[in-house]
């Protein structure tokens, strides 16, 4: 299904307009479905497309989990962004984001989010609207779009991304929060990474290590974004901002040690969910509130990253 919609941008003695295209692409490859939107706008010159790989949760394609309760719509306010600057973007459901599906999904591993990706890299590879195709992965999606590289991607943009395994993430995370929780995550990621479960979950703990995660977060804690980022030959840009409570700078910090010619940015004012706030109550509150802006400054970088690696 396509539809077009006409943005109008005012000037001081002009008025032009431009046409956006937006389609609902349900992309399949054996037993993948991905459900997705295409924007762009319609110009007599082929544009970059943007491939937008989500982070962790059951998010669908405009950056919200109803299963949480998380609406932010923070996906579809960077898609509209980036279009309206020239760039086409595709974003789709995880396949994780109908909560019904989750049963079906017990088994699943980080190359799993990496395969589904790669569908999309696959279908839009020779689409001549297109002049190039850039990854812009955002927090475990960073990882994923590592995963998912291949020779058809011009640029790569890590948003948020973490710079350690996802164990050490999460071992950090819950000592922040109580030492002798850390010390019991530690325990318990040692015994599944050696063992493949674990026998007793304590139960201030089952949220993370609820038996249907054990074999999804072994997949993920084997893979170190660190060595996985040295494998990226093309432009790298990563992102992360100032005011995000789950990702630090120090994260991208660990990401440009390992690929020293990459661009880095910590961009002021901006959560995890790309987001402008200016106080705790506002990063909590952007969660759930979809009127918060996303930051223009990051905007600004993806824009001019694109650019010139076109």
């Amino acid at each position: 299904m396509k539809n077009v919609i006409l943005l109008l941008f005012f000037l001081p003695s002009v008025v032009f307009s431009q046409e956006i295209i937006t389609e609902e692409l349900d992309l399949k490859n054996k037993n993948i479905f991905l459900p997705g939107t295409l924007s762009y706008p319609k110009l007599k010159k082929k544009v970059p497309l943007v491939l937008f790989i989500h982070g962790s949760g059951n998010i669908d394609r405009n950056g919200n989990q109803t299963a949480v309760g998380i609406k932010a719509n923070y996906i579809k306010l960077l898609s509209d962004s980036l279009v309206a600057n020239g760039i086409a973007f595709y974003r789709y459901d995880k396949r994780t984001a109908i909560v019904e599906n989750l049963a079906k999904e017990k088994d699943i591993t980080i190359q799993n989010f990496a395969d589904d990706a790669m569908v999309a890299l696959q279908h839009f590879k020779n689409d001549k609207r297109f002049n190039g195709i850039h990854l812009i992965g955002h927090s475990q999606g960073s990882l994923i779009a590592m995963l998912s590289f291949d020779k058809n991607i011009k640029s790569y943009i890590s948003l948020a991304g973490a710079g350690q395994t996802i164990d050490q993430t999460v071992i950090a995370q819950v000592t922040q929060q109580s030492q002798e929780l850390g010390s019991l995550t530690k325990e318990h990621f040692d015994e599944l990474l050696k063992t493949d479960t674990i026998l007793k979950v304590n139960p201030l703990l089952v949220s993370i290590f609820h038996p249907n995660n054990q074999k999804f977060f072994k997949s993920w804690a084997l893979i170190d974004p660190k060595t996985e980022i040295k494998k990226i030959n093309v432009p790298i840009l990563i992102l992360n901002g100032d005011a995000d409570l789950q990702v630090t700078n120090s994260d991208a910090q660990l990401l440009k040690d390992a690929s020293p010619l990459a661009e880095i940015h910590s961009i002021k004012k901006m959560n995890h969910l790309l987001k402008e706030v200016n106080s705790l109550e506002e990063n909590q509150r952007s969660y759930t509130d979809p009127n918060f802006s996303i930051s223009k400054e990051l905007v600004v970088l993806i824009k001019e990253f694109i650019i010139r690696n076109e």
